[in-house]
């Protein structure tokens, strides 16, 4: 097979007329030649940094709904399903790519549970985390949550990242906020990156000591526009990721989004390019084509390098995608989960007032960080309320995998006027987290949920909707598209409610995420995480 065009030349800064021959899955020649197809060529995009279970599809419909955008290849955390699973979990992710074409990289989650300060469904210890790095498709060990254990010299930590140095497999980072002496001493640990710098400064503090840094652009967290400046002098050093990536989203676009953005942004085309396409190859030593004589077919063809419109995908020499329709089938998927909950009452959501000012959680369009604000409490019949006037609004986590009491607390900015949201996406430990305006909403929302065995639901004006989950309670083995075309319904719904977040059931899946401050709920209380402690919700 041969297909002609204008070939990018990455490495080597240079575009010229060619012919690409493909033979078995590789290239075995590339000619230089004047007649050609007027397209562009050049090595498919890579995200750097992705939890595929935050699109709410398995692997095998990622990559049919990726492969549209030009991507071919992921650094895939599995830690969500470890945090249900364990390493049964991230078999199955590895089990579930393997039936497409299409490179999913895996690693080891470093951190499950990511705190002992909540529930989570299993874990992945010491002799778990070798397991898995031993597997050649598991080629680093995935975000190092616990910073505070890096710097403390944490035994339990010490010897995960001294497993991957045994197995030569790099370490991945997860430490917002971290500066000065403190990320010195965290990257000397042996941590190679980090995906949560949302200021320029942050980053560059950490490119100094040598980390690279990947510039996310998810659902939720968006830090490109703080960060791509920086891909001027230090592109050598950075790479692109979505980090967490719901349906709607991964159905519009991918890292083909953030190069065109890149572009628009007087960003010179190579060196957006080799953050892109090359940059995690070299890093992660994946085997993924850099459209060079001797590598597997994996290229892209897209129509000008101004629009970066994708028209053909090729992974391992086979068209997998075409004018934005894919070409890779569904697959059978089996079904995994870890539910064990029974159906709630109203009263369970109800909480006694125990004063007049309470901490209340300030959700962040746009971020995963939270601030905590000290207001006002609206009691009535001396329980304390949502405050729609205020947007100050119940929320809940529910623990799903035992009979527990819900924790409650209070949060800003989700807007909602009537009803309730609700998600079994909540990150890390997946246990049910909600919203709403009234205990009752709450209450339908949350069983709604766990008659699904898992899935974002909403209540409200008399009507109410679900989108179930019944794969380890947090995503989907149905065709991609079809759950991206039921979460736009269900998004569009929480909007109608009143929310005015950008992506509410994404901000809402964070809110029970401890290892980002500053307040957060967990199943067993509200947490103060730039203390690593828990708090009351009333103040003294």
């Amino acid at each position: 097979m041969q297909v002609s065009g204008h070939i990018i030349d990455i490495e080597n800064q240079k575009i010229f007329k060619g012919e690409v021959v493909i033979s078995d899955g590789v290239i075995t020649a590339i000619h230089e030649k004047d007649n050609v197809d007027d397209q562009y060529l050049l090595p498919g995009f890579i995200d750097a940094h992705v939890h595929v279970e935050s699109s709410m599809v398995v692997p095998s419909e990622f990559a049919r709904m990726a492969v549209v955008h030009g991507t071919v290849a992921t650094i895939s955390d599995p830690h969500e399903i470890g945090n249900v699973l364990g390493v049964d979990g991230v078999n199955y992710m590895i089990d579930n790519g393997k039936q497409v074409p299409f490179k999913f990289y895996f690693g080891a989650p470093s951190c499950v549970p990511a705190t002992p300060f909540e529930t989570a469904g299993a874990e992945i210890d010491v002799e778990g985390v070798e397991e898995l790095l031993k597997k050649e498709e598991v080629i680093y060990l995935a975000e190092m949550m616990n910073w505070p254990g890096v710097l403390n010299n944490d035994p339990l930590v010490k010897s995960k990242i001294a497993l991957a140095k045994k197995y030569g497999k790099v370490v991945d980072g997860h430490a917002p906020g971290l500066k000065g002496e403190q990320a010195k001493q965290y990257i000397a640990a042996g941590i190679s990156t980090d995906h949560e710098c949302f200021t320029a400064e942050e980053a560059l503090d950490k490119l100094k000591y040598g980390m690279k840094i990947i510039i996310r652009e998810g659902s939720a967290a968006k830090n490109f526009e703080a960060l791509i400046d920086l891909m001027n002098d230090h592109w050598e050093q950075m790479m692109f990721c979505s980090d967490d990536k719901h349906p709607d989203n991964l159905e519009e676009g991918h890292i083909n989004l953030l190069v065109k953005r890149a572009l628009t942004k007087g960003i010179d085309l190579y060196k957006v390019l080799k953050a892109a396409c090359i940059n995690p190859i070299d890093h992660y030593g994946m085997q993924v084509g850099k459209l060079k004589v001797g590598d597997p077919a994996d290229f892209i063809v897209v129509n000008n390098t101004s629009d970066f419109k994708v028209l053909k995908t090729f992974i391992n020499g086979q068209l997998v995608a075409e004018n934005g329709i894919t070409k890779i089938s569904s697959v059978e998927n089996r079904i995994v989960n870890n539910f064990n909950t029974k159906l709630k009452k109203t009263s369970d959501f109800a909480l006694k007032a125990k004063g007049k000012e309470i901490r209340v959680i300030e959700a962040m369009d746009g971020q995963l960080i939270t601030n905590e604000l000290s207001l006002n409490l609206k009691a009535e019949n001396g329980f304390a309320v949502s405050d729609t006037e205020h947007d100050i609004l119940k929320i809940t986590v529910v623990n799903r995998y035992e009979n527990a009491a819900p924790a409650i607390a209070f949060i800003k900015n989700f807007g909602l006027k009537k009803g309730a949201i609700a998600s079994s996406v909540g990150h890390d430990s997946h246990n049910i987290i909600a919203v709403g305006v009234d205990d009752e909403s709450i209450a339908i929302a949350v069983n709604m949920i766990i008659e699904a065995r898992g899935g974002v639901s909403a209540v409200g004006d008399n009507k109410s909707m679900v989108v179930k989950l019944p794969v380890a309670g947090i995503m989907s083995p149905e065709d991609g598209y079809e759950v991206a075309k039921q979460y736009k319904a269900i998004d569009k719904m929480a909007k109608k409610l009143g929310s005015r977040l950008n992506s509410p059931f994404m901000t809402l899946s964070f809110m029970a995420l401890l290892v980002i401050p500053s307040l957060k709920l967990s199943d067993k209380g509200l947490f103060e995480g730039n203390r690593f402690e828990f708090t009351d919700v009333f103040k003294p």
